[in-house]
């Protein structure tokens, strides 16, 4: 059940924000809640695999967040939004509150980018780096038509493709950043009139496609100004 401040909302276009305070001060929470009868995936560290999910989160958190409660704390931002239930918890150093929302043909992207640590994936060694300025991309994706296990898993992977596409093309140098996430969120099964269970979501496939591009659109409009910055 949802608080009547954040009565379900479909659409990411929709989605609420709102505050919390961490080290005395304010900072914005970015919350879509749905509703009940939606699957998701997520590489989040609170909701994360493949499972019925009714709300996602994306909690702005001060650089060089260092708490060791990262499950717990999202939790709790979770109880003071008056999200109940199960759902996705992301969290970020970037903004939230310059998110960018992008759709084509019925599926949609919101996503929220700070690249100021950012590189190639597949780097020789091993170890931290230091973070001067936030360097976390998070993805949330909406698909009106629901997909299997294997079609959701294929969606992330999608998703990543045009997150790096984007980055590529904005001269980044990057396939990304050390801490980006994914989320993914369909309905959780077909209605007899609605659209039938996907089986695939590949870049290729209808509604993949749909998915990479506006994937690729938020991504670029969310990099573009601080590669300019």
């Amino acid at each position: 059940m949802l608080p009547r401040t954040l009565l379900a909302s479909p659409s990411l276009a929709d989605a609420a924000l709102l505050t919390h305070t961490e080290q005395g001060r304010t900072w914005p929470l970015l919350v879509w809640a749905p509703g009940p009868g939606v699957r998701m995936v997520s590489s989040a560290v609170l909701g994360g695999g493949i499972g019925e999910r009714a709300w996602v989160l994306n909690a702005q958190v001060p650089p060089g967040y260092d708490r060791l409660d990262p499950v717990a704390h999202l939790r709790a931002l979770a109880s003071g939004a008056g999200l109940e239930g199960p759902g996705v918890g992301l969290m970020t150093a970037a903004s939230v509150e310059n998110r960018r929302h992008a759709s084509d043909g019925g599926a949609e992207a919101l996503v929220t980018a700070g690249i100021g640590v950012r590189g190639w994936a597949a780097v020789p060694g091993t170890g931290g780096v230091a973070a001067p300025r936030p360097g976390t991309i998070n993805i949330i994706v909406s698909l009106p038509v629901p997909l299997t296990d294997a079609a959701l898993v294929n969606a992330v992977a999608t998703a990543t493709e045009a997150k790096v596409q984007a980055l590529v093309e904005l001269g980044a140098d990057a396939s990304g950043t050390p801490t980006d996430a994914v989320c993914v969120a369909a309905p959780s099964t077909a209605s007899p009139a609605g659209p039938s269970v996907e089986s695939f979501a590949g870049p290729r496939s209808l509604w993949g496609a749909r998915l990479a591009r506006a994937v690729h659109r938020a991504t670029y409009e969310a990099c573009a100004g601080l590669l300019r910055s």
